[in-house]
């Protein structure tokens, strides 16, 4: 329940840089992971989802609307479609294709199998592909993508339900892993399997019958290069799991083991090079680092002023971190700009998170920039009408 103190001070927070509602009941409004293109080149609209219950899992019949707000006229939704393959935390990994200023794709469930659909928001024409996407290469023309049944059984919120992992008992398969989808032509090819990171040492040792998965890919700037998280639990693991962060060619090949330390988390391409990524070291802690890919070159960024883990990523130029926080001891989330150049923190507002949202179903802020660097919309809870997306403008910050 928001109190009014926690309204407030959200008040306060919010007076400078400017914040509105773009979503609004009925029906709750969320985009998901930070990662994605939610606006399209021109800055103008901005993509999002809507759903009308909250704190539970998504079942295998839940559906959700999939539509596009112009925030240049009254934040009117347009709706898309809909869709039964969606989590919380990255809803059903609807996004811009690269380069286009009409073309949006979204995953689904159809037949049993999931599924990726492109549509036009001008002419409302739509194709569909025989397989989901996750992360799209910038050149718009292929994506990659992971296992989403067997996500859904590792890890809860990122996967889709409705269609079983054929692979449920076998700890590292080899027919599954990490795919690649040609956008244009609709074919997929296996790039990496679970049997083939397995093979990979891990200097502690995996434990006894560890049940492996693949979360969180992303092509690197250019799109020669694509980061992505192995995973695993075991015994010794217990409720938790371990983690390497691996990059690997545009075609699957010339594996590296990035951050070999099992503690990874969240991470964003910087350049075709260099990865940030909030990681723990054996003999610096946790902080967020920045790693040259293929090299053991790693250096600290922001550790004065980032000293918290959250969902990061670059405006436009690279100067500028945008991050945010998870819910700190008052339940409040804090948006913030980090300047690389003087070290500066900007804070974007301190958003008060409702108890109820929690695991699963929590509602991260997720801060996503549009291309012009001038907005940044999130997610948040604090309106007091479940979960909206919430447009702060930077015009001027930067």
């Amino acid at each position: 329940m928001l109190t009014r103190r926690r309204l407030l001070h959200w008040l306060i927070q919010a007076g400078s840089p400017a914040v509105r509602a773009i979503t609004k009941p009925p029906g709750h409004h969320w985009f998901g992971y930070y990662d994605k293109l939610q606006f399209d080149p021109t800055s103008r609209y901005a993509l999002g989802m809507k759903v009308d219950f909250e704190h539970r899992s998504p079942g295998a019949e839940d559906v959700i609307r999939l539509g596009v707000i112009d925030t240049e006229d009254g934040d009117r939704w347009q709706d898309l479609g809909e869709t039964r393959a969606w989590n919380w935390q990255q809803g059903a990994m609807l996004q811009w294709v690269p380069g286009s200023k009409t073309d949006v794709i979204w995953n689904d469930r159809r037949d049993g199998r999931f599924v990726s659909v492109i549509k036009n928001v001008r002419t409302g024409k739509a194709r569909v592909l025989a397989a989901p996407v996750y992360a799209l290469n910038p050149d718009g023309r292929s994506a990659i993508y992971p296992d989403f049944a067997r996500l859904n059984d590792c890890r809860p919120g990122y996967g889709y339900a409705g269609a079983p992992d054929p692979n449920r008992d076998t700890p590292a398969p080899e027919d599954a892993g990490i795919w690649s989808l040609d956008l244009r032509s609709g074919k997929s090819k296996l790039l990496i399997s679970f049997s083939q990171a397995r093979a990979i040492p891990y200097a502690p040792g995996y434990s006894d019958g560890a049940k492996h998965w693949f979360n969180h890919l992303l092509y690197n700037t250019d799109g020669t290069r694509f980061v992505f998280l192995h995973r695993w639990r075991g015994g010794k693991e217990g409720r938790g799991f371990a983690t390497r962060m691996f990059t690997a060619g545009a075609t699957g090949k010339d594996l590296y083991v990035l951050d070999p330390h099992g503690r990874t988390s969240h991470f964003i391409w910087r350049d075709p090079r260099r990865v940030l990524a909030w990681a723990w070291h054996p003999s610096r802690g946790e902080k967020f680092y920045l790693y040259t890919d293929r090299t053991e070159q790693v250096e600290c960024v922001g550790s004065e002023v980032m000293t918290v883990n959250g969902h990061c990523s670059y405006l436009p130029g690279g100067r500028f971190i945008l991050n945010d926080t998870y819910p700190d001891g008052e339940r409040n989330q804090n948006v913030y700009l980090y300047d690389a150049g003087d070290g500066r923190r900007i804070s974007l507002g301190s958003f008060p998170s409702p108890q109820q949202y929690t695991g699963e179903w929590r509602c991260d802020a997720h801060p996503r920039f549009s291309p012009d660097g001038r907005k940044v919309v999130i997610d948040s809870a604090h309106g007091g009408n479940g979960r909206q997306m919430y447009l702060i403008d930077i015009a001027g910050l930067t």
